[in-house]
């Protein structure tokens, strides 16, 4: 069955953000079923509801089989370029080796602030995904982990645009998405570094 069988209502008591999550991810949703895109979710229990680092997610998640990510939302220096980067969850990112590979000088990336991501991504922090990439009007580069597209994984999972939840689907069906929202994916090798 394309997307995800039931909408999604907040809990009471959750606030107006967990509602635009609900929305963004009603209108996800809708994106990938218009793509027939398939897609598994597991909804994380309401005990732990918003996960916000890759450490609290894992529990909830580690017996799915499949590439999970850890996503960054980094902006140059001087604010002139946004970048979603998307990397295997446990892997760790040098930014001024970064920086270099994508040409903007070491030292010049930095995380971006939840504002930002916000405005381009229209999700807040412990959410950025590049599932989001719908939301963006091309001011965000994607950096895609060669592993996520090269790794023989089944599934590949990331937030969907809540933190409450995690949506896993195949990685050619993620790189239909992702082209299919105008981003080009910079897909680098990060087992070089």
């Amino acid at each position: 069955m394309p997307g995800t069988s039931s909408p999604t209502v907040a809990p009471a008591g959750h606030d107006s953000s967990s509602m635009a999550g609900a929305e963004l991810r009603a209108a996800l949703e809708q994106r990938l079923d218009a793509l027939a895109i398939r897609t598994e979710v597991v909804e994380h229990p309401r005990t732990s509801c918003n996960v916000f680092t890759v450490e609290e997610m894992m529990p909830h998640v580690q017996h799915l089989k499949g590439a999970h990510s850890k996503n960054l939302f980094l902006k140059d220096k001087k604010k002139k370029g946004y970048w979603l980067v998307t990397v295997l969850h446990d892997r760790q990112v040098n930014l001024n080796d970064l920086a270099k590979q994508l040409g903007v000088g070491s030292g010049n990336l930095r995380f971006a602030d939840e504002t930002a991501m916000l405005e381009k991504l229209k999700v807040g922090s412990g959410c950025a995904t590049p599932l989001a990439l719908f939301c963006d009007d091309g001011d965000v580069k994607f950096v895609l982990d060669s592993a996520f597209l090269e790794g023989g994984h089944e599934k590949v999972y990331f937030h969907p645009m809540t933190n409450a939840a995690t949506m896993g689907l195949s990685p050619e069906d993620f790189l239909t998405f992702v082209k299919k929202t105008g981003h080009d994916p910079i897909i680098l090798d990060f087992d070089k570094n």
